[in-house]
């Protein structure tokens, strides 16, 4: 059998269990401050933003980081590159609003979950600037 074909038959790669249950988690946190999901996983040509909110007028793009230990801390897994790479995301989807655009701003969801024990969530507003 050719190879392209069996690539079909290939079981999909396993997701992450740990991030999928804290982006759940950050999601049910941020609907219990009074925001307003309006898309998870949000994909376009130049990244992904895994939770896209309104906090009043502000939209806010949330990237969320789900780790077992604290050590690195999972705001230090958000670096520059990452910071860069949510920047275009929500460029791109500002860019279906036309102008003016409402305010943005880049949060950060880091949660701890420790196997066996209870979430710890920190949650940074405007944890960085966009790099328009």
């Amino acid at each position: 059998m050719a190879r392209w074909f069996q690539s079909f038959f290939k079981p999909p790669q396993p997701r992450d269990a740990l991030g999928d249950r804290g982006e759940n988690l950050a999601a049910r946190y941020l609907r219990n401050l009074g925001y307003t999901i309006i898309t998870r996983n949000f994909r376009c040509p130049v990244g992904e933003i895994d939770i896209v909110a309104r906090d009043g007028k502000t939209l806010v793009f949330v990237e969320v980081k789900t780790r077992a230990s604290d050590e690195p801390t999972p705001e230090d897994q958000v670096g520059e590159v990452k910071q860069h790479q949510v920047t275009k995301a929500g460029k791109f989807y500002l860019s279906r609003y036309g102008i003016p655009q409402p305010p943005a701003r880049f949060d950060v969801v880091a949660i701890v979950w420790p196997e066996g024990r209870e979430p710890q969530i920190r949650h940074t507003q405007s944890a960085f600037e966009g790099t328009f």
